[in-house]
């Protein structure tokens, strides 16, 4: 005689880990239009998409992934039927969470005030926007081979663990142009608001780099239990 526990199939179809998925999806269209955008504004070209719109957009975009965020964290099942750990679980959500608030954070430093970034930093910039853009892309991959590992749909440890490395790879060098770009502003002529203003924005495209790599770390931890 067979015996079917009625909400088993409940906790298999809704893996809270998922969940995950479709809330970077959204990190990834929000840092798509950013990288576009700053770019152009960089380089000072007038034909730029409006900020105005743009901060619009990207608060829509972060405001769906609170919904999903919120989601995931209401639904979620019993620990015993977790298949990671739950703070694991909750700090990787957070985590996460965090890179898409520092990049709105970005754009809205960059849009208080239109400022004339020199020759010499736009090169740069675009530089450090790349490699974090490098290093949120990364963190897509690394997740869902993590996800398949969990469940059982793959057994390629390794090759889960070269994907996390990459993300780190990616985020150690946006720290040595984050520090080398920081240091050249500061002791720029430039005036102290331009100064301070692309500090700031400097300082928050770095920290959703680091937060990514945060994530990195969290995802090495849950295929080492």
């Amino acid at each position: 005689m067979n015996f079917r526990l009625p909400f088993l199939g409940l906790i298999v179809n809704k893996n809270p880990m998922e969940g995950l998925v479709k809330h970077y999806d959204k990190i990834a269209e929000c840092i798509h239009v950013i990288n576009d955008s700053v770019e152009c504004y960089v380089a000072g070209n007038d034909t730029c998409r409006d900020f105005d719109e743009l901060i619009q957009q990207i608060d829509t975009v972060e405001a769906q992934a609170d919904k999903i965020k919120r989601s995931i964290r209401n639904h979620l099942p019993h620990s015993m039927f977790m298949s990671v750990d739950k703070t694991l679980f909750f700090n990787y959500t957070r985590s996460q969470d965090n890179v898409l608030d520092n990049a709105q954070e970005a754009l809205h430093w960059l849009a208080m005030r239109k400022v004339a970034i020199p020759a010499e930093y736009q090169k740069d910039l675009i530089l450090l926007l790349s490699e974090v853009n490098d290093t949120t892309s990364s963190l897509g991959p690394a997740l869902k081979a993590t996800i398949e590992l969990i469940d059982g749909k793959s057994i390629d440890r390794e090759s889960c663990k070269n994907k996390v490395r990459k993300v780190r790879k990616h985020y150690a060098r946006a720290v040595v142009l984050r520090k080398d770009l920081t240091n050249r502003i500061y002791n720029s002529d430039m005036d102290f608001k331009d100064i301070y203003q692309l500090m700031h924005f400097v300082a928050c495209l770095n920290e959703m780099a680091h937060q990514t790599e945060g994530c990195a770390d969290i995802l090495r931890a849950m295929i080492a239990r």
